[in-house]
């Protein structure tokens, strides 16, 4: 009998030069996503300039304090990723948003999401962000870690986005309150 160690992940937040040290890698993650069908923004026919254009939007996000920015790496491999954006309106200093969730289908269901989740809400809550939400394909595994990790799940809107195929996809919206 054979048996496996899955090394734990390191779970770090990445500054304005690490995200755009990081963009090949996590841009890696988001076309394996895409590629396995995760309805995360993108469809099937977008390129690799696509993906790092999005990443390099999101390192001009961190850069500018709007976004903070999370990836697990499993040895020096970078299998994960996880965003807060803590809401800009002058009402909202207490709301944060949890977006782009995404582990590398060759690390999955090692608690990689798990652990960029619960890194996102202790970031969330040291920028004094105690209102979180999000949401995710309703027929999406990650729906279930969602509900496992205590998010409170508030409504399906059908046909809200559609699936790297084109198909409809519904998201299923989540809140939690760290107060």
């Amino acid at each position: 009998m054979t048996t496996h160690l899955v090394e734990t992940p390191s779970i770090t937040r990445l500054d304005a030069a690490g995200a755009r040290k990081a963009i090949p890698a996590l841009t890696g993650i988001l076309r394996d996503s895409v590629a396995s069908g995760a309805s995360v923004g993108f469809m099937a026919e977008n390129t690799e300039s696509d993906f790092e254009a999005y990443w390099t939007g999101v390192a001009v996000g961190v850069e500018a304090g709007q976004i903070l920015l999370l990836v697990a790496r499993q040895g020096d491999e970078m299998v994960g990723t996880a965003q807060v954006h803590p809401a800009g309106k002058p009402n909202q200093p207490h709301r944060a948003d949890i977006a782009k969730v995404l582990v590398h289908s060759s690390a999955r269901r090692q608690g990689i999401g798990e652990a960029l989740m619960l890194a996102a809400e202790a970031e969330a809550l040291k920028a004094g962000r105690t209102l979180l939400c999000l949401d995710t394909d309703e027929a999406g595994p990650a729906r279930r870690l969602y509900n496992r990790l205590g998010w409170t799940e508030i409504g399906t809107i059908p046909r809200y986005a559609l699936m790297p195929d084109g198909s409809d996809c519904g998201s299923t919206f989540f809140f939690k309150s760290l107060a």
